[in-house]
């Protein structure tokens, strides 16, 4: 891979990580409830997760998908309904005064959020499709690593924004609020997915 397309695919892998989507909502949330230490295991699963992703999709499961295209409706339908489901657990969850030992997603539920995540499968198949079309092991590797790199910063953001906001959200009310509106929004990140 030469500098140029390096260059490009860092860009890629940065304003795909850094931006809203699922994953991001959801560690800021986890912030924000539980703060920066207890969101780790959460945050790493996300990272580590996606690189797996990557690199499995990368030598071949999208054949599956070229394969049997009803596997792609399934999988789709599949994040639909997770996705509601955990925009319903952040909207129930107590503001952390009323909490009697809640907790963040450990680090394989988030690995394998990612599997439902669709901003994770549309990452993955367009830096594949972009950045290693001949999917061979060594151009899979580079961009699995890459990401990786660039998404550790890029998503450790959202969970030191959702950590700074605990101060503004010392009451229940605020709390709540903070929890209902992230909920709407990981509702929002499903539009795409649905209307596409």
């Amino acid at each position: 891979m030469n500098i140029e397309l390096l260059f490009a695919l860092c860009g890629f892998a940065f304003v795909s990580s850094v931006t809203p989507g699922p994953n991001n909502l959801m560690l800021m949330t986890s912030g924000a409830n539980y703060g920066i230490w207890r969101t780790m295991p959460h945050f790493f699963g996300v990272v580590f997760g996606f690189v797996l992703m990557i690199v499995l999709v990368g030598l071949g499961l999208v054949q599956v998908f070229d394969a049997y295209p009803l596997s792609h409706d399934i999988l789709k339908l599949c994040c639909i309904v997770y996705l509601s489901y955990l925009a319903c657990k952040i909207a129930a969850t107590k503001p952390t005064v009323e909490q009697a030992g809640g907790k963040p997603l450990n680090a394989l539920q988030a690995a394998l959020f990612q599997w439902v995540n669709p901003k994770a499968w549309a990452m993955a198949l367009t830096v594949l499709t972009v950045y290693a079309p001949s999917q061979g092991l060594a151009a899979v590797a580079v961009v699995a690593l890459v990401c990786g790199a660039v998404n550790i910063p890029s998503v450790f953001v959202w969970v030191v924004l959702g950590s700074r906001l605990q101060r503004w959200l010392g009451s229940a009310t605020r709390q709540r609020v903070f929890n209902y509106s992230m909920a709407l929004l990981l509702l929002a990140t499903l539009y795409p997915v649905v209307f596409a």
